[in-house]
């Protein structure tokens, strides 16, 4: 017993000892993993984009959505079909030449020279000089994804109806976005680093705390401090939708503190609900979309479903893993930190800043990560079928098929989807799953539909 705790205690000394090998190319291998995560996913891409090209609904949702709807759902997908694949390629080749001609190092070493020569001796230091690189490589990386923020907000969601943001608004949210990572990031840094310096070689247990702190931070600041910055938060006026939700609430002695309508639509026609807070003060929030295009009982049945999350300990369970996850990732970082070998094929070859060493470890990392998300798509699929059956048994079968078949029509939702873009993708499965889950038999045509006329240059993209 003790030879076996002996050799799990080695265990990650021997990893990290075979993986810091002079001359290991990790410059090839971490490319490698990067240009073959676009291949697959621009062959997953192409796979959906056929069934985009369909030209008649699914057989569950034929006596529902009419064909001017569903012909401007596919046309909408297959733009956001051809704009993620040119955004990816985007992305791609920023990435390539990113690691190929050793950016990151040169953004160090120009921050270092910052540090030297504008900022007293006080701020000398390796957190110091992280800092300033991480909030650089931030700029930098905000206005290298302006021209793609752009066109999605301003051509591609303005063409199908969905934008309501001016470019005033627009400047306005990135700036403040900028202003609270200088804000939030500079100490959660700082304190990430400074944990890593006095902790040792068990520092992966202590950052695992202290990102449990974080997160319980977050969940009590967001609503009072982050939210307003970009949303105004205002009670539900009293009535039967507010009647409706309490009475749920307590009948499923969910912890409701208070009921919120969001001002959705000064963004986009979008709709959702969603709840958030500590286990024993929740605060449910409404988009005041939704409740401009659903009946009282339909915003209640998704609520019902929404609730069933945290019924079920839907919310919980995805806590656990991702606290597990959490540590995973800290510990295995804790093999590759002092790895000499993926530092010098990056350019470090004098200096190894541990959040250069991170960065790097997560690049390093993206095969594992796509493995994950695969995995926790097929388990919120999972939930999302186990809270619609939860909503089913509160008695909400029809208000919730009809609020879904709503939020389709609103939302343009794709209708279909390729079985393996759809396991890679989506967290959520499509409405005909839904519907038959739910046993929905169509009796007449729910939602009342206006869309707007596709012209022929619409039709073919």
């Amino acid at each position: 017993m003790a030879s076996l705790l002996q050799m799990l205690g080695d265990f990650p000394r021997r990893l990290a000892e075979f993986l810091d090998r002079p001359g290991f190319p990790w410059k090839k291998l971490i490319l490698g993993f990067s240009i073959g995560q676009f291949a697959l996913e621009g062959l997953l891409s192409l796979r959906q984009y056929r069934v985009l090209q369909q030209t008649k609904p699914p057989k569950a949702l034929q006596e529902e959505i009419s064909q001017e709807t569903y012909d401007k759902s596919q046309a909408y997908g297959r733009a956001k079909s051809k704009f993620g694949l040119i955004s990816g390629l985007y992305s791609q080749i920023q990435n390539f030449l990113f690691i190929q001609y050793d950016v990151l190092p040169k953004i160090w070493s120009l921050t270092g020279f910052w540090l030297a020569r504008y900022l007293p001796a006080r701020f000398s230091g390796e957190i110091s000089h992280s800092v300033l690189f991480f909030l650089t490589f931030n700029v930098i990386s905000q206005i290298l994804a302006l021209p793609p923020s752009y066109y999605s907000t301003f051509v591609l969601e303005e063409k199908f109806g969905f934008n309501k943001q001016t470019v005033k608004l627009w400047i306005s949210d990135m700036l403040k976005s900028q202003a609270l990572m200088v804000v939030l990031g500079t100490p959660l840094l700082s304190a990430f680093l400074k944990i890593i310096q006095v902790t040792g070689t068990q520092f992966f247990y202590y950052l695992w705390l202290f990102s449990i702190v974080v997160q319980v931070f977050a969940i009590t600041i967001y609503p009072i401090f982050i939210l307003p910055l970009f949303n105004k938060l205002s009670p539900l006026e009293p009535g039967e939708l507010k009647s409706g939700v309490e009475a749920l609430a307590q009948r499923l002695q969910f912890p409701l503190d208070s009921l919120y309508v969001i001002d959705g639509s000064k963004r986009s026609a979008h709709s959702n609900a969603y709840f958030f807070g500590l286990p024993w003060k929740k605060h449910i929030v409404i988009y005041d979309t939704l409740i401009a295009k659903s009946e009282p009982e339909e915003v209640i049945a998704v609520l019902g479903h929404e609730l069933g999350h945290w019924s079920l300990s839907h919310t919980t369970k995805l806590l656990g893993i991702a606290q597990a996850h959490m540590l995973y990732i800290f510990a295995l970082f804790s093999v590759f930190i002092n790895n000499a070998s993926l530092y010098n094929a990056f350019g470090f070859h004098t200096q190894r800043p541990i959040i250069i060493g991170f960065i790097l470890f997560s690049d390093a990392l993206a095969p594992m990560d796509a493995v994950v998300k695969l995995l926790m798509n097929i388990l919120s699929r999972k939930f999302e079928f186990e809270a619609d059956k939860f909503a089913l048994d509160l008695g909400y079968k029809k208000e919730l098929a009809r609020s879904l078949i709503k939020l389709q029509v609103q939302n343009l939702s794709t209708m279909d989807a390729d079985w393996m873009y759809a396991s890679y993708h989506y967290s959520h499965p499509i409405l005909a799953e839904r519907l038959k889950g739910l046993g929905w038999v169509s009796e007449s045509k729910v939602a009342e539909e206006e869309p707007e006329v596709l012209t022929a240059k619409d039709r073919e993209l």
